[in-house]
């Protein structure tokens, strides 16, 4: 392999993380993947630092409110769900999407991959009606794979990441056959021309690869997305956001990757693989997180390497 470091600048890979961070996000999070939300079965989580209780009603509709129950503060994952409320394990207290004194619910969004709750009072700007979700195929017609994990580091960092495609083929060898930034956008990129384009082969066994061409973009400060432009599996996407999460108890930052891998192709074969979803999701994710292991490692130390320089 040809050595990349020349063509990594730091100037490129920081102003687009400047621009990313500067586009609204109307203050919606990535909670997890849809399907980890089941009717019946309240889902406890928390983001930025907000204790949240997730649930559906029987008819499937999201809903979303704080994690903690207002009487004497129990935790609402914990509760049992009749109709669509909510009822606290410790004194019998209903809570439903209609809330109450003290306990207000949140906006929600299904996307139908992932799960999004509106945090108005964290991100602190104009409220969307909805998140800001990039181009992708039919989530209906695809395949669909999420994978999770949690880094101690910031969402900037997991973004900076996937913003420095030239490291993708010498710190994934096992993933990546060939690897070759075709376009980077300058340091005054305008709206139009912010993206990098790539050519890369992933690599299926150690001689045998699948050759696409790429573009990536970020639709808002947490998430970045691979476009598959060219090649197999045109159009498809996978989408990587951060996710801030509860700090360390020594106060360092977490953050958790949830990354969506909505696939689609016109291949005929691909309405039969549809078809055995639950088998090749499965196969998806574990790529997804083999990636990310050690996607995690380069955040992180990206990390603590701005944190040591703070401190300094």
């Amino acid at each position: 392999m040809e050595p990349t470091w020349r063509e990594a600048k730091v100037g490129i890979i920081d102003a687009a993380l400047a621009r990313a961070q500067a586009r609204p996000s109307g203050n919606w999070y990535v909670v997890g993947a849809s399907r980890d939300i089941r009717t019946g079965t309240p889902f406890g989580t928390t983001v930025a630092g907000v204790e949240l209780v997730l649930w559906r009603s029987p008819e499937g509709m999201l809903h979303a409110g704080p994690g903690a129950c207002p009487h004497l503060g129990a935790d609402m994952s914990t509760a049992v769900q009749s109709g669509c409320e909510l009822i606290c394990r410790w004194h019998g207290l209903a809570l439903g999407p209609s809330g109450r004194a003290g306990w207000r619910t949140l906006p929600a969004h299904d996307d139908g991959a992932l799960a999004w709750v509106r945090l108005d009072a964290v991100g602190r700007e104009e409220p969307t009606d909805a998140p800001i979700l990039p181009a992708r195929p039919p989530v209906a017609e695809s395949l669909v794979a999420v994978a999770s994990m949690v880094g101690t580091c910031e969402p900037a960092d997991v973004i900076a990441n996937r913003l420095d495609p030239w490291h993708g083929a010498w710190f994934h060898p096992h993933s990546f056959a060939d690897l070759r930034v075709e376009r980077a956008p300058g340091r005054d990129a305008a709206e139009a021309d912010d993206h990098f384009d790539l050519r890369v082969a992933f690599r299926l066994t150690r001689n045998w690869g699948v050759p696409v061409r790429a573009r990536f973009t970020c639709p808002e400060p947490r998430t970045i997305v691979m476009h598959i432009t060219d090649g197999e599996g045109a159009g498809s996407v996978v989408e990587t956001h951060a996710t801030p999460l509860a700090p360390h108890p020594d106060g360092r930052p977490r953050t958790a990757v949830v990354e969506a891998t909505i696939a689609h192709s016109p291949r005929p074969g691909f309405a039969k693989a549809r078809r055995v979803q639950a088998l090749v999701r499965p196969a998806m994710e574990w790529a997804a997180k083999r990636l990310w292991t050690d996607d995690i490692e380069y955040a992180e130390r990206t990390y603590a390497v701005r944190a040591a320089r703070r401190r300094g």
